[in-house]
């Protein structure tokens, strides 16, 4: 369980590169281009790594995809209704924005990449290369996005720096629970779990990264995409 949380945590640790990068006031394009790159990987490791693994007899793959779909939507709609809405606005214009929400909104996009990180350790006995790069490319942007819009809500750079901690060390956590729910529940080996996880993953790409990618990034967006996916694919195939 320690090393699912160290993995974890790493996987995570992209949100402070994220925040420092903040300072460099990167092109929007560019942001968006690396967004789109990570929608991309994380795609290719709920193709490859999730779905494939969670393979349940009759529908019970199918029922538990959709509701962690569900769950991540009316989750993810209550924190839109407080103020976390724009939280992957790379253009930073959710002055609007509370800080709570952001922060709240950014961990539960975390949660479940976090849990798989855990859970896919436990089931192969090593970390999986392609989950673990997809999540950490796809942290980055998100950390970046998430420091731009706190600012905007009025918050210091100081107390943002301590907000990506607190965060990290939470999806490390949550890396951890994941490790231990597979034990937790042996007559699937974990499986419900995973794909639970996965269509929670599958929401939050189409609800919120994708969009801001290819509105930012441009056309050349697909591309970008389309490269994340191969190299995530690449590295499930070595492995």
């Amino acid at each position: 369980m320690f090393s699912a949380f160290l993995w974890g945590g790493l996987a995570a640790a992209s949100l402070l590169v994220g925040y420092f990068l903040s300072e460099r006031q990167l092109k929007n394009r560019t942001i968006g281009l690396v967004m789109g790159f990570g929608s991309g990987a994380l795609l290719s490791a709920i193709a490859y790594e999730l779905v494939p693994e969670s393979q349940l007899q009759g529908i019970g793959m199918a029922g538990m995809l959709f509701l962690g779909a569900v769950s991540f939507f009316v989750a993810d709609y209550a924190v839109d209704r407080r103020g976390g809405q724009d939280r992957k606005d790379i253009a930073g214009e959710g002055v609007g924005g509370s800080g709570s929400a952001i922060f709240i909104g950014t961990l539960l996009d975390n949660v479940p990449e976090s849990m798989v990180l855990g859970m896919t350790l436990a089931l192969g006995g090593a970390i999986n290369v392609a989950l673990l790069a997809a999540v950490f490319i796809s942290n980055l942007p998100e950390g970046l996005a998430g420091t731009v819009n706190l600012e905007a809500a009025g918050r210091s750079r100081g107390r943002i720096f301590w907000m990506w901690v607190v965060l990290v060390l939470i999806s490390a956590a949550c890396a951890g629970l994941g490790y231990a729910l597979t034990f937790w529940l042996p007559s699937t080996d974990g499986r419900l779990a995973q794909a639970f996880a996965a269509g929670a993953m599958l929401t939050m790409l189409a609800d919120a990264m994708m969009p801001e990618a290819f509105e930012h990034g441009g056309k050349m967006v697909g591309l970008f995409t389309v490269m994340g996916f191969l190299t995530a694919a690449v590295l499930a195939i070595l492995q």
